[in-house]
């Protein structure tokens, strides 16, 4: 018999959208000849399936099932795809994990880990992996910031970003002391908390990877070049940037970046597609410094994202690599 798959979408988060158009791309490259498959999307509490015909059925939350023709239908397995809360962040997976359906991201404590950026980078420099100064601010405490401090210690320019966000909502780049007030409540508006980040000066990359009991992938990283300030909402949703994958590294730095993304798979014990953002700067010797941007653990499955476009670029189809994720977990 058929599975049957949910594709979890929308959320609660500005990345709604983002996060609808993802849920139509995994839908188009999922075997429907393998799998039935539904768009589920969230709105709040208003969790809704959307059927073949046009309309939609109500999600009933005790077991995470919906009535159809008159009969109950119950999901085998839920492919999250919520850019944001409450898809990325750990909430979702802790529902899922109640009620024993599989899903596709990481666990709990991975989803939370990894949505709230300065903590996990701290985390991640215990390993060795280089990451960007950065301080954190929490909501009601940005008066007492001494910008004359920070600028002596992160440099100019720097990155304010929300510490729990994603697809560039809330980040400014910070040239002037004098911008950094209002950068700060720009974020806020995003996140209770703030991360005020030094710059970093180099290639933009990004990469995917996803490992099952049988493989492991590293996907060829996306070189993402753009005129904008830094790799902004329009840059990656508008079109406003040149993606080139495989990006154009030393085929030694190349290397070097996939072992990293494996390693860092491994030391979080990841589940499914992540995708893993990178700066390459270099050192005073001149040779490849390797600093990690971010990890996305619901990444983009838009037109425009880069995840399909790497998987095409190893000579796969996505079609195939979601069937690998699902049967991964039964």
């Amino acid at each position: 018999m058929k599975r049957t798959i949910a594709i979890v979408c929308g959320g609660d988060s500005s990345e709604h959208g983002v996060s609808m158009r993802s849920g139509q791309g995994i839908y188009s490259f999922f075997d429907k000849e393998r799998y039935n498959v539904y768009i589920v999307e969230f709105k709040g509490t208003d969790w809704r399936v959307h059927l073949d015909n046009g309309g939609t059925a109500k999600i009933d939350k005790n077991g995470f099932s919906f009535m159809e023709d008159g009969t109950k239908r119950r999901f085998d397995y839920v492919y999250i795809t919520i850019h944001g809360a409450p898809g990325e962040n750990g909430y979702l997976q802790g529902y899922f994990e109640l009620l024993h359906i599989p899903y596709s991201t990481s666990s709990v404590l991975v989803e939370a880990l990894t949505f709230d950026k300065f903590t996990l980078n701290n985390y991640l420099r215990g390993f060795g992996v280089s990451v960007a100064d950065s301080i954190l601010v929490r909501h009601g405490d940005e008066h007492k910031l001494d910008e004359k401090e920070i600028v002596e210690k992160l440099g100019l320019p720097l990155f304010v970003k929300p510490a729990a966000d994603g697809s560039s909502f809330g980040i400014s780049k910070v040239k002037d002391a004098d911008h950094l007030a209002p950068a700060l409540r720009k974020a806020f508006l995003e996140s209770n908390e703030v991360m005020i980040e030094g710059y970093l000066e180099g290639t933009e990359i990004s990469q995917g990877c996803y490992k099952t009991r049988g493989k492991s992938v590293v996907l060829p990283a996306t070189e993402v070049v753009t005129n904008n300030e830094f790799f902004d909402y329009d840059a990656k949703y508008n079109g406003m940037v040149e993606e080139i994958t495989p990006a154009r590294l030393a085929p030694e730095t190349a290397e070097r970046v996939a072992k990293i993304t494996s390693a860092i798979y491994d030391i979080l014990h990841c589940n499914g597609i992540i995708r893993i953002d990178y700066i390459i700067s270099k050192n005073a010797d001149g040779s490849d410094k390797i600093n990690m941007l971010e990890i996305n653990t619901t990444p983009g499955m838009t037109e425009t994202s880069f995840i399909p476009q790497q998987v095409r670029a190893a000579g796969m189809e996505m079609k195939d690599v979601l069937s690998e994720i699902v049967e991964n977990q039964f």
